[in-house]
């Protein structure tokens, strides 16, 4: 993968989801899981409270605090290529959704039908 800004592109690769200690330190500070959700060919990064329980867990990556989102389920069940090049994709928080919003994933990454 290529460098990118950490607070405004989210890594995919494998069915995962990296983001940056940056990212969450700013828009997921405090939480441990997400809610993923497919929405107009943009994908939603939905922060959890512990009462809410279930969703997909927040891992810590490696040593520097940077996170993963093991989300293979979900690309399968939405359609998405089952493989694909390492990326980066844009990202940005959305007030009104309360959620992290990534684009750029369907145009090249969705099984056309």
């Amino acid at each position: 993968m290529t460098e990118f800004d950490p607070l405004a592109s989210a890594g995919v690769a494998a069915g995962n989801l990296h983001l940056s200690r940056e990212a969450c330190g700013r828009y997921l500070a405090g939480i441990e899981s997400v809610a993923l959700l497919d929405r107009d060919g943009q994908l939603l990064i939905l922060p959890l409270t512990r009462e809410s329980g279930g969703g997909l867990l927040l891992k810590v990556r490696n040593a520097r605090g940077d996170r993963v989102i093991h989300a293979q389920e979900f690309f399968r069940n939405h359609g998405y290529r089952e493989t694909f090049a390492p990326r980066h994709v844009p990202m940005h928080w959305d007030e009104a959704a309360a959620a992290l919003v990534l684009t750029g994933l369907e145009r090249d990454l969705k099984l056309h039908t």
